[in-house]
């Protein structure tokens, strides 16, 4: 058996309704080409969960979120057990491929690494909507059109599958307090991690590598136009709740070129698709583009105008 990477990886989960999902998410980390140095699975405020994980998934150890609720202090409470030196990070309803942690660990190789991530693949229910646009990927917790496609340094991961020095989490503290998904909340806990980290080390990078690959279940009731909008929304209210915490030119620098390049390119193409192609639903598409904006930045003025959170609630501790 190889030598197990000197990294622990951090699952959490909080419904039972993602029992199967849970049980091939730890089998996916338990069959890597190369193992672990362990895995934790954190439940999140839920005894009979709590309980069915320790009975009916071996080879993991379990444990209690001990915060508050939500996918921040689960996180912290995991990593506050981990004894790696790098910690990763799967979502409960997502399967790493079999040499996910070997591309995570070489990305360590260079010095000025924060941390890693890699590609996200969405796995829709049945079929993907021909309406919905790649370049919205992100709504569904899976990588967009205009990420880059190869190797590069980015701004921030997201923690569906991604990977940090454990000396950096600690240094920042871990994630938010009180800032994440709980709930209907959707803050991007993520993002703000990743920024407050490059603004302790500026000069280091986050690294994206598309080969650390992982696929990323879109529940059912996901597919659809209510929850497209309503989650447009929520981003920019996050991303407000973000800019207030980190500033403007940190929280949104991703998002204007993604909106003033990306977006407009991904209009053109779906008309396109639709005149010269006779396909359809490029309208549909280009119609999603332009509305998911619209629900975006309302979000973002809503956000603006709210009371501003407070930028003590830090985390790991």
């Amino acid at each position: 058996m190889a030598t197990p990477l000197d990294i622990s990886v951090i699952i959490c989960t909080y419904t039972e309704d993602r029992w199967e999902d849970v049980v091939k998410a730890v089998e996916s980390v338990q069959h890597q080409s190369v193992p672990p140095r362990e895995i934790i699975v954190v439940v999140d405020h839920n005894p009979a969960l709590l309980a069915c994980v320790r009975d009916n998934i071996p080879g993991v150890i379990v444990l209690e979120n001990q915060g508050m609720p939500g996918a921040s202090e689960a996180r912290n409470s995991g990593v506050r057990q981990a004894k790696g030196k790098y910690v990763a990070f799967l979502d409960d309803d997502a399967v790493a491929d079999w040499d996910w942690l070997a591309q995570h660990y070489s990305g360590y190789e260079r010095a000025d690494v924060l941390g890693v991530g890699g590609e996200i693949e969405p796995v829709w229910p049945a079929r993907r909507p021909s309406w919905f646009p790649d370049e919205f990927n992100w709504v569904v917790g899976a990588t967009y059109q205009g990420f880059p496609e190869s190797a590069s340094p980015v701004r921030n991961l997201w923690t569906v599958n991604m990977s940090v020095r454990r000396d950096v989490f600690d240094a920042i503290q871990g994630f938010r307090n009180g800032f994440g998904k709980v709930g209907g909340n959707s803050s991007p806990e993520d993002t703000d991690f990743c920024i407050r980290a490059l603004q302790h080390r500026p000069q280091a990078i986050w690294l994206y590598k598309p080969e650390a690959k992982v696929r990323h279940t879109v529940p059912p009731g996901r597919a659809n136009w209510k929850y497209y909008l309503w989650r447009c929304y929520n981003e920019g209210l996050g991303k407000a709740r973000l800019s207030s915490l980190v500033g403007a030119k940190h929280g949104m620098s991703v998002e204007r070129a993604h909106l003033s390049k990306t977006l407009p390119a991904g209009v053109a193409r779906g008309l396109s698709d639709a005149v010269f192609r006779r396909d359809l639903s490029g309208i549909g598409r280009a119609v999603a583009i332009i509305l998911g904006v619209a629900a975006a930045i309302m979000g973002y003025l809503v956000g603006m105008i709210s009371p501003p959170l407070r930028k003590s609630t830090r985390g790991a501790g």
